[in-house]
């Protein structure tokens, strides 16, 4: 499982506390604030109507009505509309509260939506403090002019307050999905820690005791009279199985080493051996790559762990010839003195150095392959030529 992935999952995780209604659909409380503006306006314009106060008055409160429809998609203009309005109903002489309640419902949704709650209020008092002044008081003296003062004040900073909850609450959220994705990515990354462990116990246990098995076996077979012929095949069936067991572990450790970035192809697709040295060769061929081959192993010398390494280096080994070599390559393995031998020559091109190959491995990862299977790797570039030769006991006994 991948960083994104655990992201993801963090984010649908549900366990979590759930936040209200109000955090989860902030365009809730704009659905009041504007249904509560909606019908002081219906009680409005219809006691007007019903009074059969004069056209100024009407025009007054249909200028507020305005103002509340224009702030749902303009809100400055939207809230300078209707607290212009407050002022001309003031003017004419008609009770304004009601006009100054729908008011202040638009800046507590303008405030709400996250804009300047300081500005917004500073509006809404100005043209109520300015009726006031201006137009000789409202009916009721100093404390309604306080009162409606408050009113605005109370319409931005319960706007304000409840934007800000919103945020911090969503802040904790964001949180709590980092701290939820970091467990996760800490628990991959310990089964991830564990299971290379467990690849190393095994390949430094049980394939160490495997190729010592095979080695006993092999000089038990040896050592058998010429006569005991049910014995000696025996014995090669018992090496066979030797042989097998490397070849499971190896596809184990390609399981614990991979974990779930492995296909079930991957899986199961035979591990590279000497076997498969041609095919390697035909594939740098095909891109161009002029090899000389020379490849003379006998059949069944070369214990499969020792192959596959054997095949890896040839792969380095060409992959930087390739990228930066010049001119032809040769490839020599053969069976010499008891022992395998790796040699791949190529002349040095102009930008020569350890590279990566399809595997992952460079000149470094390379030694390090060579010497887990006890064998040696000599890497040199004289008269400009670079050369790999690494040197291998059939069973992977250290090369001395």
């Amino acid at each position: 499982m991948d960083e994104n992935q655990v992201m993801v999952k963090a984010q649908n995780n549900q366990d979590g506390p759930v936040a209200p209604l109000w955090v989860r659909r902030p365009e809730a409380l704009h659905l009041v604030a504007y249904s509560v503006a909606a019908l002081v306006f219906t009680g409005q314009i219809a006691a007007v109507i019903l009074r059969g106060s004069d056209w100024p008055t009407v025009l007054s409160v249909l200028l507020a009505g305005g103002g509340v429809a224009l702030s749902w998609w303009r809100p400055w203009a939207g809230l300078v509309v209707t607290s212009a309005a407050s002022f001309a109903v003031t003017a004419v002489g008609h009770d304004p509260l009601s006009v100054w309640m729908m008011a202040v419902l638009v800046l507590f949704s303008v405030t709400l939506m996250g804009k300047q709650p300081l500005a917004g209020t500073g509006i809404v008092a100005a043209f109520f403090l300015g009726a006031f002044m201006t137009l000789g008081g409202f009916r009721g003296g100093a404390i309604v002019g306080a009162a409606a003062l408050f009113s605005a004040v109370a319409g931005g900073s319960t706007g304000a307050a409840l934007r800000i909850h919103r945020e911090h609450w969503r802040t904790l959220e964001e949180r709590a999905e980092s701290a939820l994705a970091t467990r996760e990515i800490e628990a991959t990354r310990r089964v991830t820690e564990e299971r290379l462990r467990i690849a190393r116990d095994l390949h430094d246990v049980i394939g160490h005791q495997v190729a010592m098995l095979s080695m006993h076996l092999g000089a038990a077979e040896i050592g058998l009279p010429e006569d005991a012929e049910s014995s000696r095949q025996s014995l090669v069936s018992a090496r066979s199985s030797a042989r097998t067991v490397v070849v499971e572990t190896q596809r184990i450790l390609a399981l614990l080493r991979l974990g779930d970035d492995i296909s079930d192809d991957e899986a199961l697709r035979p591990t590279p051996a000497l076997s498969g040295l041609g095919g390697l060769i035909a594939s740098f061929e095909s891109i161009g790559l002029d090899v000389h081959p020379s490849l003379d192993i006998p059949a069944g010398f070369v214990e499969p762990s020792v192959g596959v390494t054997v095949y890896r280096v040839v792969q380095e080994a060409l992959t930087n010839a390739y990228r930066h070599g010049e001119g032809a390559a040769t490839v020599d393995v053969r069976e010499r003195d008891g022992r395998i031998s790796v040699t791949v020559e190529n002349r040095v091109g102009h930008s020569l150095g350890g590279s990566g190959s399809g595997s992952g491995l460079g000149l470094v990862g390379m030694r390090e392959r060579v010497e887990s299977s006890s064998g040696r790797l000599t890497i040199d570039s004289d008269d400009g030529r670079f050369r790999v030769h690494a040197e291998f006991s059939p069973l992977g006994a250290v090369v001395r």
